[in-house]
């Protein structure tokens, strides 16, 4: 069965950095992401990146995180820069290929103001 674990979360201080990581083990997807869930809000999506490299980020994020993945380690990266208090939230990966739709565990990230 297909899985992720994530890591990199963490606390930081308003306008800081974060790199998260999520590795994927069972199958090549042809889409992984990133999506957040702030404190009672839906989880919404964040940036999402296919095998090819072709981005697409929230528009809340643009300019600020950078996705990246490394085929060869079937691992996908989140480049958290200029952090803000309203980024709080858990950070889930996300991958697909249909028939599959795998969410990682979540990683926490709170920005401190």
């Amino acid at each position: 069965q297909p899985q992720l674990v994530e890591s990199g979360g963490g606390l930081v201080q308003a306008g800081g950095s974060l790199r998260l990581s999520c590795a994927a083990s069972g199958r090549i997807f042809s889409v992984m992401g990133w999506y957040r869930q702030a404190p009672g809000k839906q989880r919404d999506m964040v940036a999402t990146i296919t095998r090819g490299g072709s981005t697409n980020y929230a528009d809340s994020v643009k300019g600020r995180f950078t996705i990246s993945r490394d085929n060869a380690k079937n691992t996908v990266y989140l480049q958290i820069n200029s952090l803000r208090p309203e980024d709080t939230g858990i950070y889930y990966c996300n991958a697909r290929d249909w028939p599959y739709n795998v969410w990682g565990q979540g990683t926490q990230v709170t920005v401190s103001s």
